[in-house]
């Protein structure tokens, strides 16, 4: 669309025009300026206005800039969602689904595939890819790099670096090592060190997530991630899956290609069932705009479109595989083991690589960062109830013959009115 307005001498002109009127940023005088209006008009029919970009493309930075030189002239920049500048994804996950279907073990063994670490398995998967490998060696390498004393690690590389391996590494691995399914901690804890949160993710304070959105939104490509994410996550509730169009694979692509930005997101703990993921950011300090905020973080922490695509992914399930329930249970109730362990993987050099990691009591006892309240209590229920073999029902002992005995002796006074009668 460029080369098409730059071939035309009246298009050409008025987007150098525009393109002046925006260099200061200051939208309200671009506006008063009648110049700038009328190359904005002419510009909106030229191929300029319906053009999009390709995630990942090897002119993406110059693609969205062209893009945004346009729509952030027709719009007042504080919309509380934006057009995406990426064009639609309309392709389907389904065989990358049914690959996650083999490897996290649904359809075997149960008592196997509860045993299986499946994101130990991803990692090991991205280690056989050469790609895969080297671009993961090297986020993990750059990111635990410390700086100095007071300055863990270089947060700009780290980031960079995350990029390259997310938008280069095919999602076959990918999105097995961010969205694989947990049966316990220890699987769920290195699925949270994926992006090596200390690093990449955690600051010494959390900003307010308004602040943190206006940051993002002075960056052409953190801004367009964003408005993809919300254009592809969304909650529906005109869909089975609450996702816009039933797409797992766009939501789940516009998730993973937030991380290596000031936006990125994350597991906010290490349980393994309850799936809860946020920007590292609060509505601390928003005054008036509380609401907004509250709003805004909403679309992570509770967003059903999103945690469906993970628990689905996670399960092997896509919306064309099996499309008629609208929410899919990422795993079983965890079970009892004496001492489950983070299995040594001798190729893979994250921080988990090396560490034993036991059920409930000695993750604490590791001293890993985890969510009390709701981790004791998944302990303790682990304690108090059942599994009914080849089901994910969990029944509380003694609740079975209590609900059975009612319905029992309704049937036998029924019998009796009818011999009465007779």
């Amino acid at each position: 669309a460029n080369e098409l307005c730059a071939a035309e001498s009246n298009c050409s002109s008025r987007y150098r025009t525009l393109r002046q009127c925006l260099a200061g940023r200051d939208r309200n005088t671009m506006l008063a300026n009648k110049e700038c209006q009328a190359a904005l008009e002419v510009l909106q029919e030229s191929p300029l206005y319906d053009c999009r970009c390709k995630r990942g493309m090897k002119k993406e930075l110059q693609c969205l800039q062209i893009y945004w030189s346009i729509h952030l002239g027709l719009t007042e920049g504080e919309e509380f969602y934006e057009a995406s500048p990426y064009e639609p994804v309309t392709s389907r996950l389904s065989d990358i689904f049914r690959l996650a279907s083999i490897f996290s073990g649904t359809g075997a063994d149960p008592v196997v595939s509860t045993k299986s670490n499946h994101c130990l398995d991803a990692a090991k998967a991205c280690n056989l890819n050469d790609n895969c490998k080297k671009l993961r060696s090297s986020y993990i390498s750059i990111c635990n790099r410390e700086i100095s004393p007071t300055e863990r690690c270089n947060r700009r590389k780290c980031h960079k670096a995350l990029r390259q391996f997310f938008d280069r590494v095919p999602s076959e691995y990918t999105y097995r090592m961010l969205f694989c399914s947990c049966q316990d901690q220890a699987c769920a804890e290195r699925r949270r060190q994926t992006i090596l949160p200390s690093c990449s993710y955690e600051d010494k304070e959390k900003p307010n997530c308004l602040d943190l959105r206006g940051v993002c939104r002075t960056d052409h490509l953190c801004r367009s991630r964003l408005a993809d994410f919300h254009a592809n996550c969304r909650a529906s509730y005109q869909t089975v899956t609450s996702c816009p169009a039933d797409n797992y694979q766009a939501c789940l692509g516009s998730y993973a290609g937030m991380i290596g930005f000031d936006m990125t997101p994350n597991y906010v703990d290490s349980s393994p069932t309850g799936i809860v993921v946020s920007p590292w950011c609060s509505c601390r300090g928003s005054g008036n705009m509380e609401e907004e905020c509250e709003k805004f973080l909403r679309d992570f922490t509770e967003n059903p479109c999103l945690r469906n695509a993970i628990q689905a992914f996670g399960n092997g399930t896509d919306v064309n595989v099996s499309p008629k329930g609208p929410s899919f249970q990422a795993t079983q109730a965890p079970r009892v083991e004496k001492t489950p362990s983070l299995p040594d993987d001798l190729s893979d050099s994250t921080s988990l690589g090396t560490s034993v990691i036991t059920t409930c009591t000695s993750v604490q006892e590791q001293g890993l960062k985890a969510n009390n309240s709701k981790e004791l209590s998944m302990c303790f229920t682990e304690l108090t109830t059942n599994i009914i073999p080849g089901s994910n029902k969990v029944i509380k002992p003694n609740s079975g013959p209590s609900r059975a005995r009612p319905s029992a002796a309704l049937t036998v006074l029924s019998v009796l009115m009818l011999k009465l009668a007779l």
